[in-house]
This record gives C-alpha cells, sequence and structure tokens, in this order.
C-alpha cells in the first residue's frame, strides 16, 4: 500500500457498512415465488473506506475486502458519480462464508462518495446481481427480495440475542442465477412481529428449521449444526443459507462455558460471537 494511503487512513473513514452472519430465514415465497431473506445483522464485521479526489481512478485495498477496481467503476457508473479519485477500502468480513462481504464493500465505497441507501440497493444490484441490504439503517427489519435489492415488507428487528458462530467447510460463493432454495412462505408467515425477549426461542425455532430445509436440500451432509445446538443446549441455530457460516442462538448471557472448543471440535473455524437483535 502507498504511503499516501497510510496518511488517508490517518482520517475518519468516509464511508462503513455493517456485515451480516447468515440469516435468520432464506428461501422462496413459494415454489415459484422470489428469493427473499430476513438476515443477521453482526456489527463485529464491517468494510470501511476512504475518498480524496484525483485525476485518476485508484483503488487500494486491505483485509478480505471483497472489491476490485472493475467492481468500483460499475458502482461510481451506476450511481453518476465521476470515476476519478483515490479510494482505500479495507474490511474484516471473510470472503465466501455467507457474511456480506462484497455488498458491505460496496456499500462503505458508494458511502464514501456520498450515495443515499435507494442508490447504493440498485448500484449494488448493478454490480452484484443479487445483494444483502446492508445499506439500509435496519437490515434486520425486512424481508428483502436479494434479487431484485428491494424491500418485500417491513418486519420488526428480532429480539436481542447472543449468537456464537463460526464457519464449517470451505468458502461457497454466492450465485445470482442460482434459486435452489426451499419454499419458506409459512416461517415468514409464523414469524410475524415477534421481537419480545419472551419471542426469541419461536424466532430461533423458525430459523432452525429454515436452516435445516437449505441444509436438506443443498447439503453438506456432514453438517454438525443440529447436533451442536442440542449439545450446547442453544435455542436453535442459523446458518448462511450460501456460505459457510454457522450460528448458535442464546439469550443475553447464556452461552455455555467452553461452548467455543466444541465449535472447534466439531471443525468450525473462526470462531466468535457477538450480539444482534434490537437495543444493540
Amino acid at each position: 500500500m502507498y504511503k499516501q494511503d497510510e496518511i488517508l487512513r490517518t482520517l475518519p473513514p468516509a464511508g462503513k457498512a455493517y456485515g451480516h452472519f447468515g440469516e435468520w430465514l432464506q428461501g422462496r415465497l413459494g415454489a415459484e415465488g422470489p428469493v427473499v431473506l430476513v438476515t443477521l445483522r453482526c456489527d463485529t464485521l464491517f468494510a470501511q473506506a476512504w475518498y480524496e479526489s484525483g485525476p485518476n481512478l485508484e483503488l487500494s485495498v486491505s483485509g478480505p475486502a471483497a472489491v476490485s477496481r472493475q467492481h468500483l467503476s460499475r458502482l461510481l457508473c451506476c450511481l453518476q458519480r465521476p470515476q476519478t479519485g483515490r479510494f482505500v477500502v479495507s474490511a474484516n468480513v471473510p470472503q465466501g462464508v455467507g457474511a456480506g462481504a462484497s455488498t458491505a464493500a460496496l456499500v462503505a465505497l458508494g458511502r464514501a462518495v456520498g450515495a443515499d441507501d435507494g442508490q447504493l440497493a440498485a448500484a449494488c444490484l448493478h454490480v452484484e446481481k443479487a445483494t444483502d441490504p446492508l445499506m439500509l439503517a435496519r437490515p434486520d427489519g425486512v424481508v428483502w427480495a436479494s434479487r431484485q435489492a428491494r424491500i418485500y415488507r417491513h418486519l420488526k428487528t428480532p429480539p436481542k440475542a447472543e449468537i456464537l458462530g463460526g464457519y464449517f467447510g470451505p468458502p461457497i460463493w454466492t450465485d445470482a442465477q442460482d434459486d435452489r432454495f426451499a419454499d419458506i412462505s409459512d416461517l415468514l408467515a409464523a414469524w410475524g412481529d415477534a421481537t419480545d425477549a419472551a419471542d426469541l426461542a419461536k424466532i430461533a425455532q423458525l430459523a432452525t428449521e429454515a436452516a435445516d430445509r437449505t441444509t436438506q436440500l443443498r447439503g453438506p451432509l456432514d453438517d454438525p449444526s443440529a447436533a451442536l445446538a442440542h449439545k450446547l443446549g442453544a435455542l436453535g441455530y442459523v446458518r448462511a443459507h450460501t456460505g459457510s457460516a454457522r450460528g448458535f442462538i442464546f439469550a443475553p448471557g447464556c452461552i455455555p462455558v467452553n461452548a467455543q472448543n466444541a465449535l472447534r471440535d466439531a471443525g468450525m473455524q473462526g470462531i466468535t460471537s457477538f450480539t444482534t437483535g434490537s437495543a444493540i
């Protein structure tokens, strides 16, 4: 990285976007319906971007930021911004795990040049063809049509929960043409507006059912999540429906001691824990 980039990074980032950790729910609305999801917000994963004007288009990347100069050029074109200037982007979102690495990087870069949420949704879809709702102020408060970059329905934010997670298996890249998902219309109908702490167990069971349907349809056959959830006494679990992230759902303060070791023993990597849902 150029010394000039290091100088630029001494300033506050001009744009920032948080990632997610799989989805509470993801699937189709009916056998022929659109692919929709309710994302699982994760504020410990993020991308941030710096920008300064200049005569040429330059991009420097640090960390696993899933963005290229070509992606940036297409983003700026869609945002109707000049394709000039120096951009620096840094991220800690792993690629191919189902945590929004590419969307977070694009949103951070778009925010660095002053784009608003609506502009960013359309621009990210233009670049990615399938995008996460990370440009929204409440990304986990909507049913999101990821192949259309639009809000299908508004929800209340899920109840506050603690997630213990890790990554199982190799990276899996999202294919925007892949619509092989289970029907989750019944799960969304049951979800309603469950936001109280007492509703967390219900939410966790719906998320578990959505994860199980995806695993039955897409694999892997050796996924240890169901057994681990039972062993740890978790309320349920989530998965990245196109990725390797797996998360176990607990009421706040209820993650068992040594639970991280159980995930490692089951073959998971990148063990992490975070708080999500309302009041985070």
